[in-house]
């Protein structure tokens, strides 16, 4: 654990840095491009900040290894290696950013051997640092986090997303969902707006429970480290065990919440992030997080 610490410690530092640059955008008019559809959007920030963040973690580590949103949907290929490699989401909401909606944040991990050693999201505009080392607790501004511990569904309240997959197939099922788990029924259901943010909600306790289908990699990877270092647990959202690259994902305050939440949410179809290098341009099912 030790053995990466000074990274993770560089990492919180730009990611402060980064961030100044995304606050004084924050409130400027933006230029914004569509990517996979209306509601998947890039902003010149949104590649400013990953071409800041990678530049200078290249600077210190010559031969560490990146995956970032912006890269790949540029056309990078998506690999996974034993390398030690920096997964990067520069500003995820982006459609909150366009709308100046207070929940913007970056996210950061870092994984060696496939592994998730540290992650780290910085909600920009509320300055909250979460940040998780394994092995080592959660923590949000250096306050120790721990999930509610609810272990009842009907006490429990959810967040998800919609996303930004707009084919009827993908809005049947994320509405369908939703009633689903209002009828067990779930005390309530709330959207932020970043999955980032969303799912580290359940590490602070104030969530019991996030799911969603269609997002990143870089959307998630350091948010589930942080939930499951502050005590809860991350499934894949049939129940199995979580995979960073499939795109669907269950966090939870207990075990039980996360399996209740596993018999009535379905997911849609979704092209693995490790599969198919060309996904950005495919035009097939969930091919963008939408956030």
């Amino acid at each position: 654990m030790a053995e990466w610490t000074e990274c993770m410690n560089f990492g919180i530092t730009i990611a402060r840095q980064a961030s100044k640059v995304i606050l004084e955008a924050f409130r400027a008019k933006k230029d914004v491009m569509l990517k996979s559809s209306p509601a998947d959007l890039v902003t010149e920030t949104d590649q400013r900040v990953e071409k800041m963040l990678i530049s200078r973690i290249r600077e210190r580590y010559p031969t560490h290894k990146f995956i970032g949103e912006e890269s790949v949907a540029a056309g990078e290929k998506l690999e996974l290696t034993d390398s030690p490699t920096w997964i990067i989401d520069p500003i995820d909401g982006t459609v909150n950013f366009v709308h100046r909606f207070p929940f913007v944040a970056i996210s950061i991990a870092f994984a060696v051997n496939k592994q998730t050693e540290f992650g780290i999201v910085y909600s920009c505009v509320e300055d909250k640092m979460y940040r998780a080392q394994r092995g080592g607790g959660a923590f949000v501004n250096d306050v120790p986090l721990h999930t509610s511990g609810q272990e009842d569904i009907t006490k429990s309240l959810v967040v998800t997303e919609i996303g930004a997959e707009r084919d009827c197939l993908a809005l049947c099922t994320m509405t369908t969902n939703i009633m689903n788990l209002l009828a067990i029924p779930i005390q309530g259901i709330r959207a932020v707006g970043t999955a980032a943010v969303d799912m580290v909600l359940v590490a602070t306790g104030g969530a019991d429970a996030y799911y969603h289908i269609g997002m990143h990699c870089w959307d998630i990877a350091a948010s589930a480290l942080i939930v499951t270092e502050a005590g809860g647990v991350v499934l894949d959202t049939d129940g199995s065990e979580f995979d960073m690259m499939s795109r669907k994902v269950i966090a939870a305050s207990s075990m039980p919440v996360a399996k209740r939440i596993a018999q009535v949410v379905r997911a849609f179809p979704c092209t693995r992030d490790d599969e198919d290098p060309a996904r950005v341009n495919n035009g097939g099912h969930c091919i963008s997080s939408g956030l």
